[in-house]
């Protein structure tokens, strides 16, 4: 009996997420800006509509569920 190899699969809940730019780096949007808008001012919300880096001690969790990004 042969056994089955098991495939290889990007979670999708992951790539939608984070998106991996040319240099390898990992770009994340900010949480804090889909309700309760009226109680943050201009520049709050201006900042959160800014995506991000992600963290170093994280890129090896997201690039485990990405397999296929690199």
């Amino acid at each position: 009996m042969q056994k089955k190899v098991k495939s290889i699969k990007t979670r999708k809940s992951v790539a939608k997420r984070f998106k991996i730019t040319a240099s390898g780096k990992i770009i994340r949007n900010r949480p804090g800006k889909r309700h309760l808008l009226a109680s943050k001012n201009a520049k709050r919300r201006r900042k959160l509509g800014t995506p991000a880096l992600v963290d170093k001690t994280d890129y090896a969790r997201v690039m485990e569920n990405m397999p296929f990004s690199r």
